[in-house]
């Protein structure tokens, strides 16, 4: 017998029959599970749940996942091989985190996890890039020529033409007409327009682009009307990195009322099946997870909270400065990739000065048309507490990386002060990630650790367990951890709703056991 409903409740595989008695306590009788036994008169019912039993049956299926838990991409590798190869063996989904990485350090990865993963699940990242289009290109083009079947399209603001090109590639009509992609697209979006256009079908305008060229035959193009952008979205909520701070109690059901409605308007036009939405962004404790499947999300994402982990492709000082955050510590800071056209990153403040040195760049390419325009004594603290080079020297810098990337944009920065401006400044907020992914020393005040309100929640729900110390935090303990404490919130929530108000449990992390890299058959 149990030692108490808490213990009851948390043994996820039997169901319960459960009686409030009248001196308050409650009664519980364990029930065979595996015959129809009735439920006792005056009884409530809670049945099992397991971790597996979470989120849209279908997204587990289709991509051939134990739990529908998704370790999202976080760039310059961050998400790393490790994290990847971590999330699979868990039963989960991960993705690669190439944005931001020359395609040979993507090639290497890509050969790294088609040799060690086989025929278990995995993607990897594919990054708007609308200043470096060469690279998104790149990318794309990898994913194709090494058959890499799913990416995680991010930070998109609009459709583009490698997006769509990797998207239709491959695409075949099955004997009921239905279209049928070779390749897989996660997308995670924050805003409703940019939702609708993953939730519909690529551009007419990019389709006929490949078509013209001959990289799509006018069989795919027609299929194409007919097949949404994404099979998947993630609703990305208050995240780190590229966010929209946007709120999840207000974003997954607005983005599941669209994805609802725009299924039922071409239902009948032989569309492909609708589009699938989950959760990311604030997801670091049971309590979240729990609450985003019972808002309909059919998976989570977790991002922020797996760059603590000892998987992740950063150093052991970023992952000590997360470990020690709280849910107040981050600010907003000017994006390297998408400088110029003010989108910011969601960035750990505590022991670094990143976020106000990055602002200030910006501030100074906004008010000024050239470096040389700006004051005399802006310019020193630019060169002396950011740069610590001459401007022209890292200049210099800046010429041979885009002799190799894009030459355009040295012929532009000739032409254009204020691009030249722009791009030794972006020098510095892509190199502050490096520093702290490589825990340079000398460098903490300006670490760029892309970080969201959820580390600290998972920090302080952490706290006295085993997961408080960084060293401890492997992926699948943090996946199994959250994924069995959101189960059993659920069957203490059902007990609550038939009358047992005594069912109140506080789920603790749980140590990974040999369960939690058992995984689903394909």
């Amino acid at each position: 017998m149990p030692s108490s409903l808490s213990d009851a409740l948390d043994q996820l595989h039997r169901p319960l029959a459960l009686r409030a008695m009248a001196d308050g306590a409650v009664a519980v009788r364990f029930l065979d599970e595996t015959t129809d036994q009735p439920i006792p008169p005056g009884h409530a019912f809670v049945p099992r749940i397991l971790p597996e039993d979470l989120g849209d049956p279908g997204f587990r299926n289709d991509h051939g996942l134990r739990l529908a838990y998704v370790a999202g991409s976080m760039a310059h590798g961050i998400a790393s091989e490790e994290i990847v190869e971590s999330a699979a063996h868990a039963g989960c989904l991960g993705f690669y985190g190439a944005a931001g990485q020359p395609p040979e350090r993507v090639e290497q990865a890509i050969t790294r996890l088609k040799a060690s993963l086989g025929n278990l699940p995995f993607g990897f990242n594919l990054l708007y890039s609308p200043q470096e289009s060469s690279l998104e290109n790149a990318h794309a083009d990898l994913y194709l020529r090494h058959q890499i079947r799913l990416v995680e399209a991010s930070a998109y603001l609009d459709v583009s033409l490698p997006l769509v090109r990797y998207r239709l590639t491959g695409l075949r009509v099955a004997s009921d007409g239905t279209p049928v992609p070779a390749n897989k697209v996660v997308a995670k979006v924050s805003r409703v327009e940019v939702a609708r256009k993953f939730l519909s079908p690529a551009p007419a305008k990019l389709v006929g682009e490949l078509l013209a060229r001959g990289e799509i035959t006018e069989h795919q193009a027609h299929a194409a009307a007919r097949l949404p952008l994404a099979d998947d979205i993630t609703a990305e909520a208050d995240s780190g990195g590229h966010t929209d701070n946007r709120p999840a109690l207000n974003l997954l059901p607005t983005l599941i009322a669209l994805r609802d409605r725009m299924a039922r308007d071409n239902a009948a036009l032989g569309w492909h099946r609708s589009t699938r939405v989950g959760l990311g962004g604030g997801i670091a404790t049971p309590q979240s997870v729990a609450a985003a499947f019972s808002m309909g999300a059919a998976y989570v994402l977790v991002g922020t909270v797996h760059q603590a982990c000892v998987e992740s492709g950063t150093s052991d000082l970023a992952r000590a400065m997360l470990a020690a955050a709280e849910q107040a510590d981050t600010a907003m800071a000017a994006a390297a990739d998408m400088f110029e056209m003010g989108v910011k990153v969601q960035v750990l403040k505590r022991g670094t000065l990143f976020a106000m040195r990055a602002q200030k760049l910006y501030d100074l390419y906004r008010a000024y048309p050239s470096f040389e325009a700006v004051p005399a004594a802006d310019q020193a603290t630019v060169e002396k507490q950011m740069l610590r080079r001459p401007f022209e020297a890292v200049w210099a810098d800046c010429i041979a990386y885009f002799q190799r990337r894009d030459p355009s944009q040295i012929t532009r920065a000739g032409q254009d002060p204020r691009h030249k401006m722009a791009l030794v400044f972006r020098w510095y907020l892509a190199t502050a990630s490096r520093w702290a992914t490589q825990g340079v020393p000398d460098r903490q005040a300006d670490y760029q650790i892309w970080c969201g309100p959820s580390m600290g929640a998972f920090n302080e729900w952490a706290k006295g367990s085993f997961l408080e110390l960084p060293a401890n935090r492997h992926l699948a303990a943090v996946a199994h951890s959250l994924m069995r404490g959101a189960a059993l919130l659920k069957r203490a929530e059902i007990a609550r709703l038939q009358g047992i108000c005594q069912a109140q449990v506080n789920p603790c992390p749980a140590q990974a056991t040999s369960h939690t890299t058992a995984r689903m058959p394909a």
